[in-house]
Formats: structure tokens, sequence, C-alpha cells
């Protein structure tokens, strides 16, 4: 459908939304990154629900969703599971999407002993603290996980965070129908 949609006057342009879960917001800024690109990204695309325009819900069916961060939480999971509902192609983007990234360090002890250290036995406490345990909180995963490891991924971005370059061009190449081929040269950690 969107190779077809590609360069027809009047077709209804492909679609974008991205989401951030447990991450740093860096892919976000890498796709900002594109610079001058951006506005060949506005003629190429519609932004349909993201950070960028604070869409809060899918109205339609999406062409192309980007995923930023991994799931330590129920509504991580949530989201997660609403952006493969809503996206015809889901892309895990950076480190913390495709394996845990940073966040994940917290995997190597349990739960309980990460939030004893920080909340009952923190250094920076000036008397006995607690455990938050507020019902708008969402409840925190045994781990971080991967996207991949909660719902079907269809291409991976490396990088932490990709480059610009490389949002741009795995971007591209799926809102015009075509597979995905990055050189390796833009699929590196800086």
């Amino acid at each position: 459908m969107m190779a077809a949609l590609a360069g027809v006057p009047d077709a209804p342009k492909p679609t974008l939304a991205t989401c951030s879960l447990t991450g740093c917001f860096g892919c976000h800024m890498s796709l900002l990154d594109i610079d001058e690109r951006l506005l060949e990204l506005v003629d190429l695309v519609d932004l349909d629900r993201s950070p960028f325009d604070d869409k809060k819900t899918f109205d339609r069916l999406v062409d192309v969703g980007f995923i930023e961060g991994g799931c330590s939480n129920e509504y991580n999971v949530a989201e997660l599971r609403d952006f493969r509902k809503n996206c015809r192609i889901l892309v895990s983007v950076g480190a913390c999407a495709i394996n845990g990234g940073v966040p994940a360090m917290r995997n190597s002890i349990s739960l309980r002993d990460c939030l004893e250290s920080v909340y009952l036995n923190g250094a920076s406490l000036d008397g006995p603290g607690m455990i938050p345990n507020d019902p708008d909180l969402p409840l925190l995963l045994d781990r971080v996980y991967p996207s991949h490891e909660i719902v079907r991924i269809d291409y991976f971005l490396p990088g932490c965070p990709p480059s610009g370059d490389a949002m741009w061009e795995g971007l591209k190449a799926l809102l015009t129908g075509e597979e995905p081929e990055l050189p390796y040269q833009l699929c590196k950690y800086e």
C-alpha cells in the first residue's frame, strides 16, 4: 500500500507513530537530528501519534510505528501492545527497545532489592523511606524487557541512539515501501 501511494498526487501520505517507553528519549532526539530533512519528512509522512504532537490515542491504523525504550512497567507493556495492534509495521529503535539498554542494568538484581536500595536504604534519604505504593503509579515488572519479548517486531534499528542518518534511511525506506538496508557505517554505537 505504501509503495502504491508514494508519488501519487492527492493520495493520502503514509502515517508514522512514535512512542518512548523506558529509555532516555535519545532515539526521538536522533529523529530530530535529520536536520533539514525534517522538511522532506513533512512532505513524505503524516505524523499520527507521537510525543512530538502529544497525541495520546490512535484513531486509525498507522503505516509505521517506531518504539523507543524497553518495558519496565505495566504501562509500557500496554503502550507497546497498543502500538502493535495499531501499526502495520513496528520497528524497535535503539538499544533499550532491542535489548533493554541501560535500564536493563537492574535485571541483575531482584526487584525487591532494587526498590529497597533506592527507597529504604538510599544514601540520600534523610529519614526512614518508604517504597511508593500509589495506585496511579504503574506496577514495575520483575525486569526490563526488550520489545520483541512482548510483541512481534518487524524491524530493528540498532544504536544508542541510532544516528539521524540511520533513522532517516530506515524510515524513508519503510515509508516508500522498500526493504530497509542500512550500511554497516550507519549501524554503530557512538
